[in-house]
């Protein structure tokens, strides 16, 4: 069983810019990626950012150059820095880990329950 929980969200001007945060926790054995995934009313959930334990990044192409994730691998958190913000980023932003929970068990995808992010002036 593994717990993901968002913190960072809210309201924030165009143009503004916005730190997000997950903390994991619960069995875990080992995490081999963390990512960030987003979801706004009538759209799919889509793929932000995702980074591995080796820190190999990757990003949606519309938010190359604005947002970075990071990852602390002994806090089993991860974060993601977001700047120039956009209206057309307003969404759930959702945390998401693939977990490792026993050494000789499988990995598992895990979800936080999201935090809203407002993009408004």
């Amino acid at each position: 069983q593994v717990q993901l929980v968002e913190s960072g969200g809210g309201l924030v001007q165009p143009g503004g810019s916005l730190r997000l945060s997950c903390a994991a926790s619960g069995t875990i054995f080992r995490i081999y990626a963390m990512g960030w995934y987003r979801q706004a009313p009538g759209k799919q959930r889509e793929l932000v950012a995702t980074i591995t334990g080796g820190d190999s990044t990757n990003y949606a192409d519309s938010v190359k150059g604005r947002f970075t994730i990071s990852r602390d691998i002994p806090k089993d958190m991860v974060y993601l820095q977001m700047n120039s913000l956009e209206p057309e980023e307003t969404a759930v932003y959702y945390c998401n880990a693939q977990v490792q929970t026993r050494s000789w068990g499988p990995t598992v995808n895990s979800w936080g329950q999201g935090t809203q992010v407002t993009v408004s002036s």
